[in-house]
């Protein structure tokens, strides 16, 4: 396993590190208990000591299982978890108030209710859980959470960036109010190679990239006769027509595997891991065969400048959510 340094913390990550929305049983269903807490163990046996999960992810039970993890296993493992928006509303929509998502007295209860469902006296990486970035200059989010840094139950904090919005989180990353940023980017969704990543690499903001897989469409696993169990948020995410629309392309991925990259699921880590500026790549790991095959990718061996051209040509400009 390899690792990074996470913007200007005191934190070298895994550059694979473990995603842990689809351990808490809710929207990505399927997971089991047992299995997932396997997962997390052989993840960290791996080298893996960086795990990312929410509140929100089952409703603190993703949380609960990582703190059961954290008592069974002695080693460090660095923890990053979020709040949810007191609304409930993902993403953040344009105009809504600072007050409605992330009051102060909600950002302090959350945290204090996130470190005893995770069983440690101090959380590595505090987040918001959505963000606009019109909020930056509104002192009451940043108060609580330099409170908390002051109090010793926090030890960083970042945001969670909208759905496929890095831009909305430009001007926070400036301000140097935040340690970390977290943004979806992967073969498809490649915006934040535009202005974030320039802007986190010249503030020295780390960089945290979340749905490597688009979801699942790019492991190629989504076919038009692909079915989800019946609550599956992703039967939702690939409604109508997008399974059809997600196998022909990824269909023009296939003849790109070569030596650098032997199945889909290796392409398209290797091409979130290599921009400079991103520290940490959290695919959502619910086996250890997950873990076994996502982790063999860190082995210090980076696409071709060829390759990624290549891989430039695949952008794709859409929004499943």
């Amino acid at each position: 396993m390899k690792y990074r340094s996470l913007g200007t913390t005191d934190m070298q990550v895994s550059e694979i590190g473990f995603g842990a929305w689809g351990i808490g049983g809710a929207m990505w269903l399927g997971a089991k208990d047992d299995e997932s807490l396997r997962a997390l163990h052989h993840s960290a046996d791996l080298g893996v000591n960086f795990i990312d999960t929410a509140y929100v992810y089952g409703d603190g039970h993703s949380e609960q299982l990582v703190g059961k993890f954290l008592r069974e296993h002695r080693e460090k493992v660095f923890v990053a978890t979020k709040i949810p928006p007191k609304n409930k509303v993902w993403p953040a929509k344009p105009g809504t108030r600072l007050s409605e998502a992330f009051p102060y007295e909600h950002v302090i209860k959350c945290t204090e209710e996130s470190l005893q469902r995770l069983g440690v006296d101090a959380i590595d990486l505090q987040q918001l859980h959505v963000w606009q970035d019109d909020w930056t200059e509104i002192t009451e989010w940043y108060e609580a959470i330099t409170t908390l840094k002051a109090e010793g139950k926090i030890r960083y904090a970042g945001i969670s960036i909208n759905d496929h919005q890095p831009d909305n989180a430009v001007r926070v990353v400036r301000s140097g109010k935040i340690d970390t940023v977290q943004v979806i980017y992967n073969i498809f969704d490649q915006m934040a190679e535009q202005s974030l990543f320039p802007v986190c690499q010249q503030y020295n903001v780390g960089v945290i990239v979340r749905v490597p897989f688009d979801e699942g469409a790019l492991t190629g696993a989504i076919t038009p006769e692909t079915t989800f169990p019946t609550g599956d948020f992703r039967n939702r995410y690939f409604r109508g027509d997008r399974k059809q629309l997600v196998a022909e392309r990824v269909g023009r991925l296939k003849p790109l595997l070569d030596g650098e990259a032997r199945t889909l699921p290796e392409l398209a880590l290797r091409f979130c891991l290599h921009p400079q500026a991103v520290s940490t790549v959290i695919p959502g790991m619910r086996t250890t065969a997950h873990v076994e095959h996502n982790c063999a990718v860190s082995d210090g061996k980076a696409l071709s400048p060829g390759m990624i051209a290549r891989l430039r040509q695949q952008a794709w400009d859409k929004n499943f959510y």
